[in-house]
């Protein structure tokens, strides 16, 4: 039964898979923890919930929303309640995750080159040819390893009978790592006893991992390679991760204008003149990595750095082109690729999705909006997004109007209904709907994802919009370790 001062109101919406609570009883996993918050007062909680939201503030964890054409930092809301995975479940999404991001590589090789997925009819060749991010520049190009992603955030939900779902692959440029990082030192800070107790599995290997990967990357055969980080600058919305990670890692932040290319090397300005570099992990997107290739305006790339990608004197991750994979029009195709590829059926779910550039799909769509989610196709973010259930008559209309131009760069999905978890809100415990982004790093020794990942919470009493430019936040993912198993 819930009982004490901290749940005596917590109500899990009809048709709603709540993580916390099963017919009316706590789930195993979360019995130490609700115990534990039993035992502190209501003030001693909102001390912490206080001590949480100054850390933040002092460390500058931040985030930019981009409104109006104006861009606004704000501190990325943090709730002290952790969410808590069980051995058992990590172990199907690790597995999921893993056989995914092998069909995924293979696909972008595949299109890249032989295009046999193409050839056998698996994916339709439009569908490729039509996506903005689908660059002809790529074709017969050696990426090494032939790896493509070598860093993903695969966001993942749970509809209401608990079964696990990919909603969308991110295989450009993924955000949000930082976050996860940092919502486990504030955790620690404020619940310092609490992880033991509980046998939570560590996430604080990521940089190190990442770096490994890096420098396994590069083309010189050198004990210490260079490596840096390539950012837009201090007015993108992630800048705050790019510090921090090239921080962990002890490896240059650079922009831009750092960078020059001479005789096809990339070479990094530093007070001592000019050092090579061999590899970048960019955060700078395809389209103005290069203004020599790509846009002419850009001025957040550098001049020649594809020359001397192509030319195999400088290592970019992620590769250029990956932008087709993650298209949300192809994200319709992955369980056929996983299948044509591996010959294996998928372990994780897809939404069902439903192509807005076909007729017969549209018009399914149109008549039960209502029950549909459409996304822009090539939009992030949670912009360009239209939920039915919550739009008005006249939003519709609109929105209609905006597909019926360009209908390929629009998908739509049933309205899932987002698994709940424990926040602490207002004194008490509520149930508020999430999602969860684990990243995955792929080097030449195969996959490896730290056990944890970004969970994103939809804030707002009833909504299923976590994206935190959209007003959502995040908590701490807790993976207990199997039993017996040591905590790593």
């Amino acid at each position: 039964m819930l009982t004490g001062e901290l749940l005596q109101s917590y109500l899990v919406p009809d048709n709603v898979w709540d993580e916390m609570v099963l017919d009316n009883t706590i789930r195993d996993q979360y019995n130490k923890a609700v115990n534990f918050l039993n035992q502190l007062s209501i003030e001693e909680l909102n001390r912490k919930e206080e001590m949480a939201k100054r850390l933040f503030m002092s460390q500058g964890i931040t985030f930019t929303v981009y409104s109006s054409g104006e861009g606004i930092e704000k501190i990325f809301p943090f709730d002290i309640i952790p969410r808590i995975i069980t051995a058992t479940e990590w172990d199907y999404i690790e597995r999921g995750l893993k056989q995914r991001l092998k069909a995924l590589n293979l696909f972008l090789k595949d299109i890249y080159h032989n295009q046999f997925i193409l050839k056998d009819g698996v994916v339709p060749a439009e569908m490729i040819y039509s996506c903005p991010h689908y660059l002809r520049e790529m074709h017969n190009f050696p990426v090494p390893y032939d790896i493509y992603v070598h860093i993903s955030g695969i966001d993942i939900i749970r509809n209401k009978d608990g079964s696990f779902y990919v909603l969308e692959d991110n295989l450009r440029t993924p955000s949000g790592v930082s976050y996860m990082l940092e919502n486990r030192e504030i955790t620690k800070r404020i619940f310092p006893d609490l992880l033991p107790q509980n046998n939570v599995r560590g996430v604080k290997d990521y940089p190190a991992i990442l770096h490994k990967n890096l420098m396994s990357l590069s083309p010189r055969q050198i004990s210490n390679p260079t490596i840096v980080l390539l950012t837009p600058g201090i007015y993108n919305s992630a800048y705050f991760e790019h510090t921090t990670l090239a921080r962990l890692m002890g490896v240059e932040l650079v922009e831009g204008s750092d960078l020059v290319v001479d005789n096809h090397k990339v070479y990094m300005k530093t007070t001592a003149g000019l050092q090579q570099v061999d590899v970048i992990y960019r955060r700078v997107d395809d389209e103005f990595l290069d203004p020599l290739v790509f846009n002419p305006n850009s001025v957040l790339g550098v001049a020649g750095i594809m020359s001397a990608y192509r030319k195999g004197n400088v290592a970019i991750v992620n590769a250029v082109g990956n932008g087709v994979a993650d298209d949300k029009a192809i994200y319709s195709f992955v369980p056929a690729m996983i299948r044509y590829y591996l010959n294996e059926e998928p372990i994780l779910k897809n939404v069902p999705t439903y192509q807005l550039g076909k007729d017969e799909e549209r018009d399914y769509v149109f008549k039960n909006i209502r029950e549909m989610v459409i996304k822009k196709t090539n939009e992030s973010g949670g912009y360009g997004m239209l939920m039915g259930s919550a739009a008005s008559e006249e939003e519709i209309q609109n929105y209609k109007a905006e597909v019926l131009k360009m209908p390929r760069n629009f998908i739509a999905q049933p309205i899932i209904s987002l698994s709940s978890v424990p926040c602490y809100m207002d004194g008490k415990l509520q149930p508020r709907r999430v999602d969860l982004r684990p990243f995955a790093l792929c080097g030449p020794d195969g996959v490896e994802i730290v056990p944890g990942g970004l969970t994103r919470v939809a804030l707002r009493e009833g909504s299923l919009v976590v994206n935190s430019s959209q007003g959502g936040g995040s908590k701490d993912t807790w993976i207990l370790a199997p039993p017996f198993a040591p905590n790593s």
